[in-house]
């Protein structure tokens, strides 16, 4: 975490570009915002949404629950901020999921940017970040990532920071509507140490 985090932010992580954070429940209006804005764009990668989680009301509650997942270890899930803006418009979030420990020390991937944002290499530059915290920070031995296989941009991208193809699952997740098969993959901390030490 950078050492100018604002009083208070559990997370505060800083790249060349941008600012990635864990967002407050006062923020659910940014949060919003961003779903809003991307609904079309992500509506093929993304589960169905039900009415409620686009309003203020869903996004004050998640980002609460949001908040003690993080304290007790279960989840971190980070919004993508413009340096330039940090007050700005939400452009982005990565959120490492289903934190799991005792012999495991995985969390699941799962990343969108902006449809305005995408092509300037955004993406890569907050991944980049965000599995350093997650090795560093969290102590996570794997990250794992999966794709539907038409999205070459996201299997591109996950082949550039290193993740590894290790299956195949058929009708995975459900996804706009029906049942996707997606590409598993995953990237181990080689340098992974454990709590207690």
């Amino acid at each position: 975490m950078a050492e100018s985090a604002p009083p208070g932010a559990p997370v505060w992580i800083e790249t060349a570009r941008l600012f990635l954070k864990l967002p407050a429940a006062d923020e659910a209006g940014r949060m919003l915002d961003y779903y809003r804005r991307n609904r079309a764009h992500l509506r093929p990668w993304e589960p169905w949404r039900a009415a409620g989680f686009y309003t203020p009301a869903w996004w004050r509650q998640h980002l609460a629950e949001s908040l003690r997942e993080f304290a007790s270890g279960c989840s971190a899930r980070l919004a993508v901020l413009e340096r330039e803006e940090p007050e700005g418009p939400v452009i982005g979030v990565v959120n490492f999921s289903a934190i799991t420990r005792r012999a495991f020390h995985a969390a699941i991937l799962g990343y969108s940017i902006d449809a305005e944002h995408e092509g300037r290499g955004l993406m890569r530059e907050a991944l980049e970040a965000a599995i350093r915290f997650g090795f560093e920070d969290l102590r996570l031995h794997r990250i794992m990532a999966s794709y539907r296989p038409e999205n070459v941009r996201s299997a591109g991208l996950l082949q550039r920071l290193g993740f590894v193809r290790e299956g195949y699952a058929r009708d995975y997740l459900r996804i706009d509507g029906r049942w996707r098969d997606h590409v598993l993959t995953a990237i181990v901390n080689p340098d992974w140490v454990p709590f207690e030490e």
